[in-house]
C-alpha cells in the first residue's frame, strides 16, 4: 500500500502536469492554429524570423509543435520525457531570443512565463510523470537509450537554433540571418 505522502506527491506531480502542460498546449496551440488570440503560424513565423531565428520557415513550425505536442504529452503523462523535451526545447529558445536581457517579469516582456515552463518541464522530465498518468496506466518506460538520444537531439535543436554558424550555416554580415534565407 502506498504510503500518504507517495500519494501526495502522485497528485502533485498529476496537478503540476496537467497545469502545466494544458497551458504550453494551448501556447502552442496559438502559434500552430491562431487559437486563443494567437497568431497562427504565419503570423507565429514572422515573429520566428524578427527574433533572428532562421530559417523561420522551419523553426516556426516546430517551435509550435514543441510547445503544442511537448504540452499535450507532458499533461498526458504519456511517453516521458519526449513531451518535457519538447517544451524545455521551446523555452530555452524563447528564453535566450525573445526574452533575453529584458527585466524577468512578463508584464515587461520577460522570460517569467517560458522559465516557469521551463522549470515545470524540467520536474518532470526529471521525476517522471507520476502515479497518475497514462504511462504508468498503460505500463510504459521510455527506454533509457532513447531517453538519452532524445536529450542529446534536444541539446542539439537548441544549439542550432540559438547557434546556427556552430553547424555551418552562413550568416550574412548586413542581416545577421544565414545566407539564401
Amino acid at each position: 500500500m502506498a504510503s500518504s505522502k507517495t500519494k501526495d506527491a502522485g497528485i502533485g506531480l498529476l496537478t503540476l502536469r496537467l497545469i502545466g502542460g494544458a497551458l504550453l498546449a494551448g501556447h502552442g496551440a496559438q502559434k500552430l492554429f491562431g487559437w486563443f488570440e494567437g497568431p497562427g503560424l504565419q503570423g507565429w513565423s514572422q515573429a520566428v524570423d524578427k527574433m533572428g531565428v532562421h530559417p523561420s520557415r522551419i523553426w516556426g513550425p516546430l517551435a509550435g509543435v514543441s510547445e503544442f505536442a511537448g504540452g499535450v504529452l507532458t499533461a498526458l503523462g504519456l511517453l516521458n520525457p519526449f513531451g518535457p523535451l519538447g517544451a524545455i526545447a521551446a523555452m530555452t529558445v524563447a528564453t535566450r531570443k525573445a526574452h533575453w536581457g529584458k527585466p524577468v517579469w512578463v508584464s515587461k516582456g520577460g522570460a517569467e512565463l517560458a522559465l516557469t515552463n521551463l522549470a515545470i518541464a524540467a520536474a518532470v522530465a526529471i521525476e517522471g510523470p507520476g502515479r497518475y498518468s497514462l504511462d504508468r496506466l498503460l505500463g510504459i518506460r521510455v527506454p533509457l537509450w532513447m531517453r538519452i538520444a532524445a536529450t542529446g537531439a534536444t541539446i542539439l535543436g537548441v544549439a542550432a537554433a540559438l547557434r546556427p554558424d556552430l553547424f555551418g550555416v552562413a550568416q550574412s554580415p548586413a542581416s545577421g540571418q544565414p545566407a539564401g534565407d
